[in-house]
């Protein structure tokens, strides 16, 4: 009789609160840039996540759940990810385990858009469309983010870059400039670019991180860049699942503070975590 009862009331409960019965599915598809190359946030708590290629990572996916957890918010997360993909190949090559039913998507092409052609959004355009329709007929109501990705010190500094002579701007604005036309060709299909290249411009501007690793690393700024200055360190993937999760939750990630379990786990100061912080938090007021 008791155990009747107590089934009574968990219905009741679920039916007041659906999140309680359901946790939402999100799903992240990218890159290196996903799973956290180059720094120990790509072994980050992979027991708390999916990875449906089954290579174990954890990266931003894994750091975003860790910020659910704390923020009291119920996900089940999964990571797609393969190195150096665009779109077009996890389209073409991991159909089978994406085409399913998910409640958000979060996505990212090649940090340069096109291997062949940089800068150039046609194959972002082509197979964020493709995806879109493909999640739409899983699921009407899924809400599909994408991520504009930050810009590359080796691509601005070195010779052999696309953006040599120009700046981290020029490369955030272009690589924003894609998405955005992406968007704008999806009619709706998109919520919301993420501007992560945006707040690193912003950790830049603000004298948090240093803009030119060649040269060494200024006094009291982190280094948002990975050993590769390609990829991103702990402070660069922290400030991504920050973006993320601001975006799609519409939540104030200060609200963390300067003792968030994330940061510390990443070795993050009490200090560095709240500045990074409130550059998302900037970031998405602009």
């Amino acid at each position: 009789m008791k155990n009747y009862i107590k089934l009574f009331f968990i219905i009741l409960i679920a039916i007041a609160n659906p999140a309680f019965a359901q946790s939402k599915k999100i799903l992240f598809i990218g890159n290196s840039f996903t799973y956290g190359a180059t720094a120990s946030a790509e072994f980050f708590h992979t027991d708390t996540i999916t990875d449906l290629n089954g290579q174990k990572f954890g990266g931003v996916p894994a750091i975003f759940k860790m910020l659910s957890q704390e923020a009291g918010l119920d996900y089940d997360v999964y990571i797609e990810t393969i190195p150096g993909a665009t779109l077009e190949q996890h389209y073409k090559t991991k159909y089978d385990i994406l085409n399913q039913k998910w409640d958000i998507v979060v996505m990212h092409t090649l940090s340069i858009l096109d291997g062949k052609n940089p800068g150039n959004p046609a194959q972002l355009i082509e197979y964020s469309q493709k995806f879109a329709q493909m999640f739409r007929a899983q699921n009407p109501n899924v809400k599909i983010y994408m991520t504009a990705t930050w810009p590359r010190a080796d691509q601005i500094y070195q010779p052999s870059g696309h953006w040599y002579h120009k700046s981290t701007t020029q490369m955030t604005n272009d690589i924003m400039n894609g998405y955005q036309a992406a968007k704008k060709q999806n009619h709706g299909n998109i919520i919301a670019v993420i501007p992560l290249g945006q707040a690193w411009e912003n950790a830049f501007i603000a004298g948090i991180a240093d803009n030119n690793p060649y040269d060494g690393i200024d006094s009291n700024k982190v280094n948002l860049w990975g050993w590769d200055s390609y990829h991103a360190s702990n402070y660069g993937y922290y400030l991504h699942a920050l973006m993320d999760f601001s975006v799609i939750n519409g939540f104030d990630v200060t609200k963390f503070g300067k003792n968030d379990r994330a940061a510390r786990e990443l070795g993050i100061s009490p200090k560095q975590a709240e500045q990074l912080q409130n550059i998302a938090v900037q970031t998405l007021k602009k």
